[in-house]
């Protein structure tokens, strides 16, 4: 922030600076997601680029069907529900069933247009079986859009790995950055069904054009994006970029398994309850705590300087590349001295 605000005394919009930071975001989340930077689009939030994807298609054939689930974060199943006819939503029902691809592959066939799924759970961290519901999704056609936002930093993973056709997360959770900046990968960006019907200046093939009445779209993921770029985000995620590449994330989360499983122990042994999966396969990680009042033993151990997330009847404790033994010790030693 301080980067940003410096350039301020020189120019009060040194827009060639600013465009040029937007584009080395870019090219680091290309680089973080395994893909070609032509092949992201900047946003600011995934709700947008949740909009983007859904729009883009065309849903007026028999391919109508949309399948989703309850692991679904609420702003993205917000925008497949507020999208008008002809678009069928179907939910996979239950969080626990949702972690299973048996459970999705009855309701994805030949109807099916597209298919949402997140690779990590923002109810209680789960992963569910992604792979095999891409698999199947493509084997009969349908597109898959995958919500990484509460995995991505800290759960390796590639975009091309997944194989998926859409990948949107932010910079906002483990990518150490802050609100208002998200990523959204496009694996064809050539082939789009229908134009974005939200757009704007930086959506243009030539932005400083300063025409309002060309609507052209490039042939690269640009076509998704919209007005004004956000500056400040942009700035702090290529900070948080600049962190995340100092580590290797796959011996990170070999560190993050081992503190998730202490901690999980820790917590039974002293008697609570925890909506944490048997299936190792489908741990993340945090791990849940099922309580009646999330909201106040948030604010307790608050008191006590350790950050935890409330989300309905549970409380989120997640774990990072930074977090460490004594940080678990000092969790258990807290809710020991409450129980």
């Amino acid at each position: 922030m301080q980067r940003m605000t410096a350039g301020l005394l020189s120019d009060q919009a040194p827009w060639e600076t600013w465009v040029g930071k937007v584009e080395e975001y870019r090219t680091r989340a290309g680089r973080f997601l395994g893909v070609s930077g032509e092949n992201v689009a900047v946003l600011s939030c995934a709700s947008e680029g949740a909009f983007q994807v859904v729009s883009s298609l065309d849903w007026s054939g028999t391919r109508n069907r949309l399948v989703t689930s309850d692991l679904e974060f609420p702003s993205v199943g917000n925008v497949w529900r507020a999208q008008h006819d002809p678009i069928e939503v179907v939910n996979v029902e239950g969080i626990e069933a949702a972690l299973l691809a048996e459970n999705w592959i009855p309701l994805i066939d030949e109807r099916t247009k597209l298919v949402s799924i997140p690779l990590v759970s923002y109810i209680n961290g789960t992963q569910p079986e992604i792979e095999q519901v891409v698999k199947h999704a493509h084997s009969v056609g349908a597109l898959v859009f995958v919500d990484a936002y509460q995995g991505a930093g800290v759960v390796p993973f590639s975009a091309a790995g997944i194989g998926c056709d859409y990948l949107v997360t932010g910079n906002l959770k483990y990518l150490l950055g802050l609100p208002g900046i998200a990523m959204l990968y496009v694996r064809d960006c050539m082939n789009v069904e229908r134009s974005a019907q939200l757009t704007g200046w930086f959506g243009r093939t030539n932005p400083f054009a300063f025409d309002p009445e060309v609507v052209d779209y490039p042939h690269n993921a640009r076509r998704f994006e919209t007005g004004t770029y956000p500056i400040p985000s942009a700035y702090a995620g290529i900070a948080g970029f600049e962190m995340i590449e100092q580590i290797d994330v796959e011996d990170s989360w070999e560190h993050v398994v081992g503190l998730r499983e202490q901690l999980a122990g820790g917590l039974t042994e002293l008697g609570y309850q925890l909506d944490y999966p048997k299936d190792i396969a489908h741990r993340g990680p945090e791990v849940a705590v099922v309580d009646e009042n999330p909201v106040a033993l948030a604010e307790y151990l608050a008191e006590r300087q350790i950050g935890t997330s409330p989300r309905g009847q549970r409380l989120r404790l997640s774990l990072h590349a930074y977090s460490a033994e004594q940080d678990i010790e000092a969790l258990l030693t807290a809710l020991k001295k409450l129980r």
